[in-house]
């Protein structure tokens, strides 16, 4: 493969494996519209490597993250690499948070969208108003806006809120995902997210139709006929991937 050269001689090939994947993800959220100026992370475990992660180097757009600059830090903070970047402590703060506490949180995914702020800024927060939405309805944690998170002293609560759940709608500040694979944590971003824009688009129309319990229930307990074999969300993050593929191949690097 023409980009192996770009990798470190020292570097598994899982490693490398896993910095692809995550680059690529990162050009999938800049090209459905996710990205933030230079903020907002995503990050995943680095396989066979007890404590490590990757994340995105602080400085750069979600656009220029490239297999190859990606930083590797522990649950520390501490770098792993020769990464000349910089991490965004508040990157790091909460997501190094969950992945030394949960062992199935292997990719966390968290940004500042329209919609994903918009709905975590109301009362009551998502509602059972549309499909997406029924995907998750009692799934969802909530926390409240604390500030910036830059104080570990602030993971007691985000943990203690968080509990048995894996979803999070940080209160005026955004989604947080965590999946047992980033093409898990993207599927769930990605409905959370439709889910919070129809939301926002039918509250601007008038009152919305409310699902019942008994409703939601059904569509949870049968939403996995509808999904293709292979895992959750590898099949649409992979198409996902391909359409990036068509605009820019650089992430390979």
């Amino acid at each position: 493969m023409a980009t192996a050269v770009l990798r470190n001689s020292q570097m598994s090939e899982a490693e490398w494996e896993a910095r692809q994947q995550l680059a690529s993800c990162y050009r999938v959220f800049d090209m459905l519209g996710w990205s933030e100026m230079i903020y907002n992370h995503i990050t995943l475990r680095t396989p066979g490597e007890e404590g490590a992660f990757l994340i995105n180097p602080f400085g750069l757009h979600f656009s220029e993250v490239t297999a190859s600059n990606l930083v590797k830090i522990d649950i520390d903070g501490n770098k792993l690499d020769d990464s000349p970047y910089p991490v965004n402590r508040a990157g790091f703060v909460q997501h190094a948070l969950f992945h030394r506490h949960l062992p199935d949180a292997h990719c966390i995914m968290h940004t500042h969208t329209t919609a994903g702020m918009a709905v975590s800024s109301v009362e009551g927060g998502l509602r059972p108003i549309n499909f997406y939405a029924c995907n998750f309805i009692g799934q969802i944690a909530y926390h409240d806006f604390e500030g910036v998170t830059v104080r570990d002293e602030e993971g007691t609560r985000l943990m203690e809120h968080l509990g048995e759940k894996r979803m999070m709608l940080l209160k005026n500040h955004g989604i947080l995902v965590m999946g047992r694979t980033l093409p898990e944590a993207f599927i769930k971003h990605w409905a959370l997210q439709r889910a919070c824009e129809i939301q926002v688009a039918t509250l601007g129309m008038g009152t919305p139709i409310e699902i019942s319990p008994e409703v939601v229930a059904v569509h949870q307990r049968d939403l996995h006929m509808a999904q293709v074999p292979g895992g959750p969300g590898k099949a649409d993050f992979e198409a996902m991937v391909r359409l990036v593929d068509k605009i820019d191949t650089s992430w390979r690097n």
